[in-house]
Protein backbone atom coordinates (compact mmCIF):
# COMPACT_ATOMS: atom_id res chain seq x y z
CA UNK A 1 0.00 0.00 0.00
CA UNK A 2 1.15 3.86 -0.52
CA UNK A 3 -0.50 6.55 1.60
CA UNK A 4 0.11 9.99 1.18
CA UNK A 5 0.21 11.43 4.44
CA UNK A 6 -0.64 15.56 4.54
CA UNK A 7 1.08 17.43 7.52
CA UNK A 8 3.09 14.29 8.43
CA UNK A 9 5.97 17.28 9.93
CA UNK A 10 3.28 18.31 12.19
CA UNK A 11 2.63 16.76 15.72
CA UNK A 12 -0.27 14.30 15.07
CA UNK A 13 0.96 13.54 11.50
CA UNK A 14 4.29 12.97 12.57
CA UNK A 15 3.11 10.30 15.15
CA UNK A 16 0.63 8.85 12.51
CA UNK A 17 3.73 8.48 10.00
CA UNK A 18 6.01 6.25 13.05
CA UNK A 19 2.52 4.49 13.94
CA UNK A 20 2.38 3.23 10.76
CA UNK A 21 5.56 2.71 10.02
CA UNK A 22 5.45 0.25 12.83
CA UNK A 23 2.41 -1.58 12.35
CA UNK A 24 3.03 -1.97 8.45
CA UNK A 25 6.77 -1.91 7.87
CA UNK A 26 5.91 -3.07 4.31
CA UNK A 27 4.22 -0.01 3.26
CA UNK A 28 5.66 3.06 1.53
CA UNK A 29 4.39 7.02 3.09
CA UNK A 30 4.87 9.80 1.01
CA UNK A 31 4.78 13.08 3.39
CA UNK A 32 3.58 16.02 2.07
CA UNK A 33 3.92 18.96 4.38
CA UNK A 34 4.64 22.63 3.88
CA UNK A 35 6.49 23.51 6.73
CA UNK A 36 4.69 26.11 8.29
CA UNK A 37 5.59 27.52 11.55
CA UNK A 38 3.58 24.16 13.09
CA UNK A 39 6.01 22.09 10.50
CA UNK A 40 9.28 20.85 11.62
CA UNK A 41 11.14 19.22 9.65
CA UNK A 42 13.72 17.69 12.76
CA UNK A 43 10.78 15.16 13.78
CA UNK A 44 11.37 13.24 10.84
CA UNK A 45 15.20 13.56 11.06
CA UNK A 46 15.46 9.16 11.64
CA UNK A 47 13.41 8.32 8.56
CA UNK A 48 14.38 10.87 5.90
CA UNK A 49 16.58 8.72 3.88
CA UNK A 50 14.62 5.14 5.21
CA UNK A 51 13.53 2.87 2.22
CA UNK A 52 9.60 3.54 1.35
CA UNK A 53 9.63 6.97 3.08
CA UNK A 54 10.07 10.17 1.04
CA UNK A 55 9.16 13.69 1.99
CA UNK A 56 7.62 16.28 -0.20
CA UNK A 57 7.61 19.99 0.54
CA UNK A 58 4.75 21.57 -1.14
CA UNK A 59 0.99 23.32 -0.10
CA UNK A 60 -2.48 21.69 -0.50
CA UNK A 61 -3.92 24.09 -1.76
CA UNK A 62 -1.09 24.50 -4.46
CA UNK A 63 -3.00 22.17 -7.02
CA UNK A 64 -0.62 21.81 -9.83
CA UNK A 65 1.96 20.47 -7.23
CA UNK A 66 -0.61 18.10 -5.65
CA UNK A 67 -1.66 16.92 -9.42
CA UNK A 68 2.03 16.07 -10.13
CA UNK A 69 2.54 14.16 -6.48
CA UNK A 70 -0.99 12.08 -7.13
CA UNK A 71 0.28 11.66 -10.69
CA UNK A 72 3.97 10.60 -9.78
CA UNK A 73 3.30 8.13 -6.96
CA UNK A 74 -0.22 6.86 -7.53
CA UNK A 75 -1.30 6.63 -3.83
CA UNK A 76 -4.05 4.55 -3.03
CA UNK A 77 -4.90 5.85 0.29
CA UNK A 78 -4.62 9.83 1.72
CA UNK A 79 -4.22 10.51 4.97
CA UNK A 80 -5.17 14.80 5.88
CA UNK A 81 -3.76 16.14 8.59
CA UNK A 82 -2.43 19.08 6.84
CA UNK A 83 -4.61 22.20 8.62
CA UNK A 84 -3.97 25.59 10.82
CA UNK A 85 -5.14 24.10 13.97
CA UNK A 86 -4.32 26.85 16.43
CA UNK A 87 -7.57 28.94 17.44
CA UNK A 88 -6.04 31.69 18.96
CA UNK A 89 -4.09 32.25 15.90
CA UNK A 90 -7.70 31.64 13.98
CA UNK A 91 -9.29 34.33 16.10
CA UNK A 92 -6.28 37.01 14.94
CA UNK A 93 -6.52 35.79 10.93
CA UNK A 94 -9.14 33.45 10.01
CA UNK A 95 -8.23 33.43 6.16
CA UNK A 96 -5.53 31.36 6.52
CA UNK A 97 -7.46 28.61 8.23
CA UNK A 98 -10.32 28.95 5.31
CA UNK A 99 -7.79 28.65 2.40
CA UNK A 100 -5.90 25.56 4.13
CA UNK A 101 -8.40 23.86 6.12
CA UNK A 102 -11.45 24.38 3.74
CA UNK A 103 -9.92 24.72 0.02
CA UNK A 104 -7.06 22.49 0.41
CA UNK A 105 -9.05 19.93 1.40
CA UNK A 106 -10.92 20.72 -1.89
CA UNK A 107 -8.03 19.92 -3.74
CA UNK A 108 -6.93 16.80 -2.16
CA UNK A 109 -10.15 15.33 -2.80
CA UNK A 110 -9.81 16.62 -6.94
CA UNK A 111 -6.56 14.94 -6.73
CA UNK A 112 -8.34 11.76 -5.55
CA UNK A 113 -11.23 12.04 -7.58
CA UNK A 114 -8.59 12.24 -11.02
CA UNK A 115 -5.90 10.25 -10.18
CA UNK A 116 -8.43 6.99 -8.23
CA UNK A 117 -7.49 6.29 -4.71
CA UNK A 118 -9.37 3.49 -2.35
CA UNK A 119 -9.39 5.58 0.40
CA UNK A 120 -9.33 9.41 1.53
CA UNK A 121 -9.77 10.00 5.28
CA UNK A 122 -9.84 13.37 6.72
CA UNK A 123 -8.66 14.08 10.23
CA UNK A 124 -11.20 16.23 12.21
CA UNK A 125 -12.06 17.53 15.70
CA UNK A 126 -14.73 17.28 18.15
CA UNK A 127 -14.54 21.40 18.40
CA UNK A 128 -17.23 20.91 15.19
CA UNK A 129 -19.68 19.94 17.78
CA UNK A 130 -19.18 23.28 20.11
CA UNK A 131 -19.06 22.55 23.52
CA UNK A 132 -20.97 21.19 26.54
CA UNK A 133 -22.06 22.28 29.93
CA UNK A 134 -19.67 22.36 33.00
CA UNK A 135 -22.97 21.01 35.00
CA UNK A 136 -23.91 17.56 32.87
CA UNK A 137 -21.24 15.71 32.79
CA UNK A 138 -24.10 12.83 31.39
CA UNK A 139 -24.02 14.75 28.26
CA UNK A 140 -21.46 13.55 25.33
CA UNK A 141 -20.67 14.38 22.00
CA UNK A 142 -21.76 11.33 19.61
CA UNK A 143 -21.99 11.23 16.03
CA UNK A 144 -25.23 11.89 15.81
CA UNK A 145 -24.65 15.53 17.84
CA UNK A 146 -25.01 18.69 15.11
CA UNK A 147 -22.63 20.95 14.32
CA UNK A 148 -22.18 24.03 15.97
CA UNK A 149 -19.07 25.94 15.78
CA UNK A 150 -17.35 28.49 18.08
CA UNK A 151 -14.12 29.75 16.22
CA UNK A 152 -13.11 30.62 12.89
CA UNK A 153 -10.83 27.20 13.27
CA UNK A 154 -13.92 24.85 14.33
CA UNK A 155 -15.92 26.92 11.48
CA UNK A 156 -13.31 25.91 8.88
CA UNK A 157 -13.16 22.30 10.24
CA UNK A 158 -16.85 21.45 9.77
CA UNK A 159 -17.14 23.02 6.90
CA UNK A 160 -14.41 20.67 5.27
CA UNK A 161 -15.95 17.94 6.95
CA UNK A 162 -19.57 18.71 5.15
CA UNK A 163 -17.16 18.86 1.99
CA UNK A 164 -15.61 15.76 2.08
CA UNK A 165 -19.07 14.14 3.12
CA UNK A 166 -20.62 15.66 0.08
CA UNK A 167 -17.30 14.34 -2.26
CA UNK A 168 -18.80 10.94 -0.98
CA UNK A 169 -22.29 11.68 -1.72
CA UNK A 170 -22.16 13.60 -5.20
CA UNK A 171 -19.02 11.64 -6.57
CA UNK A 172 -18.68 8.45 -5.23
CA UNK A 173 -15.30 9.31 -3.22
CA UNK A 174 -14.53 6.92 -0.61
CA UNK A 175 -14.48 8.35 2.55
CA UNK A 176 -14.02 8.37 5.94
CA UNK A 177 -13.73 10.95 8.85
CA UNK A 178 -12.61 10.92 12.71
CA UNK A 179 -13.07 13.64 14.98
CA UNK A 180 -10.91 13.64 17.85
CA UNK A 181 -10.53 14.87 21.33
CA UNK A 182 -7.29 17.13 22.60
CA UNK A 183 -4.15 15.05 21.64
CA UNK A 184 -1.34 15.55 23.77
CA UNK A 185 2.13 13.31 23.56
CA UNK A 186 5.48 13.54 21.54
CA UNK A 187 6.43 16.38 19.36
CA UNK A 188 3.44 18.67 20.43
CA UNK A 189 4.31 22.26 19.42
CA UNK A 190 5.30 23.90 21.63
CA UNK A 191 2.49 26.94 21.51
CA UNK A 192 -0.07 24.32 22.75
CA UNK A 193 -1.32 23.99 26.50
CA UNK A 194 0.82 20.96 27.94
CA UNK A 195 3.96 21.44 26.02
CA UNK A 196 3.71 25.45 26.73
CA UNK A 197 3.17 24.49 30.27
CA UNK A 198 6.23 21.86 30.62
CA UNK A 199 8.58 24.28 29.14
CA UNK A 200 7.70 27.34 30.94
CA UNK A 201 7.85 25.45 34.19
CA UNK A 202 11.31 24.15 33.20
CA UNK A 203 12.59 28.13 32.69
CA UNK A 204 10.48 29.41 36.14
CA UNK A 205 8.28 31.49 33.65
CA UNK A 206 4.81 32.51 34.38
CA UNK A 207 2.25 29.74 33.28
CA UNK A 208 -0.98 32.06 31.67
CA UNK A 209 -4.30 30.38 32.07
CA UNK A 210 -6.92 31.15 30.20
CA UNK A 211 -10.05 32.98 32.44
CA UNK A 212 -10.88 30.88 35.83
CA UNK A 213 -9.15 27.68 34.18
CA UNK A 214 -11.58 25.27 34.33
CA UNK A 215 -12.43 24.66 30.92
CA UNK A 216 -13.12 20.75 30.27
CA UNK A 217 -11.24 18.92 27.63
CA UNK A 218 -11.25 15.83 26.76
CA UNK A 219 -7.63 14.12 26.67
CA UNK A 220 -6.61 11.57 24.27
CA UNK A 221 -2.65 9.94 24.49
CA UNK A 222 -1.62 10.33 20.51
CA UNK A 223 -0.68 6.81 20.04
CA UNK A 224 -4.11 6.24 20.95
CA UNK A 225 -5.36 8.47 17.90
CA UNK A 226 -3.07 7.05 15.36
CA UNK A 227 -3.97 3.07 16.13
CA UNK A 228 -7.95 4.37 16.05
CA UNK A 229 -7.32 5.98 12.32
CA UNK A 230 -5.20 3.22 11.56
CA UNK A 231 -8.75 0.76 12.11
CA UNK A 232 -10.53 3.56 10.47
CA UNK A 233 -8.90 3.06 7.52
CA UNK A 234 -8.44 -1.11 6.94
CA UNK A 235 -12.00 -1.81 8.81
CA UNK A 236 -14.36 1.78 8.98
CA UNK A 237 -16.96 2.33 6.73
CA UNK A 238 -16.77 4.12 3.83
CA UNK A 239 -19.04 7.06 4.22
CA UNK A 240 -19.02 7.28 8.09
CA UNK A 241 -17.75 9.61 11.29
CA UNK A 242 -16.35 7.78 13.76
CA UNK A 243 -15.80 10.07 16.73
CA UNK A 244 -12.11 9.12 18.88
CA UNK A 245 -12.17 10.11 22.82
CA UNK A 246 -9.66 9.41 25.20
CA UNK A 247 -12.27 9.17 28.51
CA UNK A 248 -9.85 11.56 30.50
CA UNK A 249 -11.19 14.88 31.01
CA UNK A 250 -9.70 17.09 32.78
CA UNK A 251 -9.87 20.71 33.97
CA UNK A 252 -7.12 22.90 32.43
CA UNK A 253 -6.07 24.05 35.49
CA UNK A 254 -5.88 20.67 37.11
CA UNK A 255 -3.52 19.91 33.98
CA UNK A 256 -1.15 22.93 34.88
CA UNK A 257 -1.25 21.63 38.25
CA UNK A 258 -0.39 18.45 38.03
CA UNK A 259 2.74 19.26 35.59
CA UNK A 260 4.05 22.17 38.66
CA UNK A 261 3.63 18.87 40.95
CA UNK A 262 5.41 16.99 38.25
CA UNK A 263 8.26 19.04 38.38
CA UNK A 264 8.85 21.07 41.60
CA UNK A 265 7.29 24.06 40.68
CA UNK A 266 5.27 26.30 42.92
CA UNK A 267 1.75 26.83 41.45
CA UNK A 268 2.24 30.69 42.37
CA UNK A 269 3.99 30.69 38.31
CA UNK A 270 0.42 30.23 37.26
CA UNK A 271 -1.20 33.19 36.02
CA UNK A 272 -4.79 34.05 35.16
CA UNK A 273 -5.20 36.12 31.68
CA UNK A 274 -8.38 37.35 29.52
CA UNK A 275 -10.11 34.83 28.66
CA UNK A 276 -10.18 33.62 24.73
CA UNK A 277 -13.12 34.86 22.86
CA UNK A 278 -15.81 32.50 22.44
CA UNK A 279 -13.75 29.97 24.83
CA UNK A 280 -15.51 26.76 24.68
CA UNK A 281 -16.16 25.11 28.56
CA UNK A 282 -16.12 21.54 27.59
CA UNK A 283 -15.51 18.77 25.09
CA UNK A 284 -16.50 15.28 25.89
CA UNK A 285 -16.83 12.83 23.44
CA UNK A 286 -18.51 9.26 23.52
CA UNK A 287 -16.26 6.88 21.41
CA UNK A 288 -19.10 4.18 21.83
CA UNK A 289 -19.20 3.73 17.67
CA UNK A 290 -16.05 3.09 16.91
CA UNK A 291 -15.75 0.65 19.91
CA UNK A 292 -18.38 -1.29 18.89
CA UNK A 293 -17.82 -1.39 15.28
CA UNK A 294 -13.62 -1.85 14.91
CA UNK A 295 -12.87 -2.83 18.80
CA UNK A 296 -10.85 0.10 19.68
CA UNK A 297 -10.51 2.07 23.48
CA UNK A 298 -8.03 4.24 24.39
CA UNK A 299 -5.24 2.22 26.29
CA UNK A 300 -3.33 5.54 27.85
CA UNK A 301 -4.65 6.44 31.13
CA UNK A 302 -4.30 10.26 31.55
CA UNK A 303 -1.62 9.99 34.96
CA UNK A 304 0.24 7.78 32.73
CA UNK A 305 0.47 9.50 29.50
CA UNK A 306 0.94 13.18 30.94
CA UNK A 307 4.01 11.19 32.68
CA UNK A 308 5.62 9.78 29.75
CA UNK A 309 4.76 13.51 28.02
CA UNK A 310 6.75 15.28 30.82
CA UNK A 311 9.76 12.97 30.33
CA UNK A 312 9.29 13.16 26.89
CA UNK A 313 10.28 16.73 26.86
CA UNK A 314 12.59 16.50 29.48
CA UNK A 315 14.77 14.11 27.17
CA UNK A 316 14.00 16.14 24.34
CA UNK A 317 15.34 19.70 24.74
CA UNK A 318 17.09 19.29 21.27
CA UNK A 319 14.22 19.23 19.38
CA UNK A 320 12.12 21.77 21.36
CA UNK A 321 14.70 24.21 22.19
CA UNK A 322 15.51 25.65 18.70
CA UNK A 323 11.90 25.80 17.62
CA UNK A 324 11.28 28.08 20.81
CA UNK A 325 14.01 29.98 19.78
CA UNK A 326 12.53 30.61 16.46
CA UNK A 327 15.81 29.08 14.52
CA UNK A 328 13.83 25.58 12.96
CA UNK A 329 12.46 27.91 10.22
CA UNK A 330 15.72 27.77 8.35
CA UNK A 331 15.94 23.91 8.89
CA UNK A 332 14.62 22.96 5.34
CA UNK A 333 16.21 25.04 3.14
CA UNK A 334 19.56 24.95 5.04
CA UNK A 335 19.15 20.76 4.95
CA UNK A 336 17.54 20.24 1.84
CA UNK A 337 17.71 23.67 -0.47
CA UNK A 338 20.17 21.89 -2.63
CA UNK A 339 19.12 18.71 -3.57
Amino acid sequence: MKLIVTGGAGFIGSNFIFHWRKAHPEDTIICLDKLTYAGNLPTLKDILDAPNFKFVKADICDRDAVYNLFETEKPDVVVNFAAESHVDRSIEDPSIFLKTNILGTSVLMDACRKYGITRYHQVSTDEVYGDLPLDRPDLLFTEETPIHTSSPYSSSKASADLLVLAYHRTYGLPVTISRCSNNYGPYHFPEKLIPLMIINALHDEKLPVYGDGKNVRDWLYVEDHCRAIDLIIHKGTVGEVYNVGGHNEMANIDIVKLICQALGKPESLIEHVTDRKGHDRRYAIDPTKIHNELGWLPETKFADGIKKTIDWYLNHEDWWQPIIDGDYQNYYQKMYGNR
